[in-house]
């Protein structure tokens, strides 16, 4: 019994099955009761007939539709991410019992329409009624299914589908003992769900903290990923004058990070992009450079914060983990620098972004861009042999190849 319900057809199977059943059954109250439901909410004879074999022959294009796209996306899923994610995929409940809702009002509507009968003039009103009702529950459940679907074959809710299989699998045969061997120490707010955190909501942990008279430290950094009972908050003063389920919710926690308030994940994507394309399309790597380096020229002369954040009063009461000026330098360069070393275009492209930050940064963030430099002419080094190559890609180029100053030139003025 266990393996036939990890079976893919087993649940819309036993769906299409109980719509089969339930249509017998109205149709019998139907039959025994024709004027159960008036026409008014039917329709005609005539019409309703239209209606439902219009449903009937829309559910099986939808149900064909699915299951195509359904597939490709498991292929896709295998192919870039894992074989042995299909199982997940398979086993999903969510995604076995929309199958069996669209293929059962398929097979409902289909016997309400045989049901009519034009020439008596007969409807079977309460059949005609719950495919009807089968129809709108389809039409819902589609738009939850398309966005169920657009999220669950993303890496993280890949990663998130297996991660919460696993994890229920180790609650059922191994005892959690993390509660027990954690100090119960009052000062410490730990979280209640695993997840990437996603909002902090400075001002109102600043005023929960002047409420309660005592200092708040955001242990984990926006977008650091939490697991469940680790530490969120820790108190620095009157532990007990704080509503630690109140603190909890005003740091979100999400299966996946956001751009409004996370800046540091559209690095993250921008490097991502540019690290996968380096050997393959440079091109590409050097695209995904012009967009960092127009993001760090933005952080240039910015004041960042300093993770300190205080009341109306000036007392300090919220202490958070922030990415400083050399975080942001390191995110968008280090991981491209390495995967492009070999790419003369990467390292010209990489080169000139970093001698145009250290003209425009003041002196004080240009420990940074020089440690930079210097990684960047040594990894060269490593992967070019030829000194001419080594020269050629150290030379600061906006376009990789193409206006540098050995493939560029300025007209003179002078020439007529």
């Amino acid at each position: 019994m266990r393996r036939l319900a990890h079976q893919l057809w087993a649940v819309p199977l036993g769906c299409v099955a109980l719509c089969l059943v339930v249509a017998v059954a109205a149709v019998a109250i139907d039959r025994a009761h024709p004027d159960l439901v008036p026409t008014t909410l039917t329709g005609t004879p005539s019409g309703a007939q239209t209606v439902l074999t219009t449903i009937a022959s829309s559910m099986i294009t939808l149900v064909t539709l699915v299951l195509t796209v359904v597939t490709v996306g498991i292929q896709l899923a295998m192919g870039q991410f894992s074989p042995r994610i299909v199982q997940a995929l398979l086993r999903d409940r969510g995604n076995r019992l929309s199958f069996g809702l669209f293929g059962g009002t398929a097979v409902f509507t289909t016997l309400a329409a045989i049901q009519v009968d034009d020439q008596r003039g007969f409807v079977p009103g309460l059949t005609v009624l719950l495919a009807y009702a089968l129809t709108l529950a389809s039409l819902v459940v589609l738009v939850l299914y398309v966005d169920r679907a657009g999220r669950a074959l993303r890496v993280s809710g890949l990663i998130d589908l297996v991660g919460d299989n696993l994890h229920g699998q180790l609650a059922a045969r191994f005892p959690d003992r993390l509660a027990d061997l954690a100090p119960d120490d009052p000062a410490v707010v730990s979280a209640t769900e695993a997840g990437e955190v996603v909002r902090i909501q400075h001002g109102q942990l600043v005023e929960e903290a002047e409420r309660a008279g005592c200092l708040l430290e955001l242990v984990p950094a926006m977008g650091d990923f939490v697991p469940n009972g680790a530490p969120l908050l820790r108190v620095h003063g009157d532990a007990g004058r704080v509503d630690p389920d109140r603190l909890r919710r005003l740091v979100g926690v999400a299966d996946e990070r956001t751009h409004d308030t996370d800046p540091a994940y559209g690095f993250r994507k921008l490097v991502d992009i540019a690290t996968r394309s380096a050997r393959q399309d440079p091109t590409t790597t050097v695209q995904a450079v012009h967009r960092l380096h127009d993001a760090l020229r933005h952080l240039a002369v910015a004041e960042l914060p300093d993770g300190r954040h205080r009341d109306a009063a000036g007392e300090l009461r919220l202490l958070t983990r922030e990415v400083t000026w050399d975080g942001y330098v390191r995110l968008a360069f280090d991981e491209v620098r390495t995967a492009g070393a070999s790419q003369p275009q990467v390292g010209r492209r990489l080169r000139s972004a970093l001698v145009d930050l250290k003209a425009i940064t003041p002196e004080s963030r240009h420990a940074v861009l020089d440690y930079e430099l210097g990684l960047l002419e040594a990894g060269v080094r490593r992967a070019l042999d030829a000194d001419d190559d080594i020269a050629s890609a150290l030379t600061p180029d906006g376009q990789g190849i193409g206006s540098g100053p050995d493939v560029s030139r300025v007209g003179d003025r002078n020439d007529r």
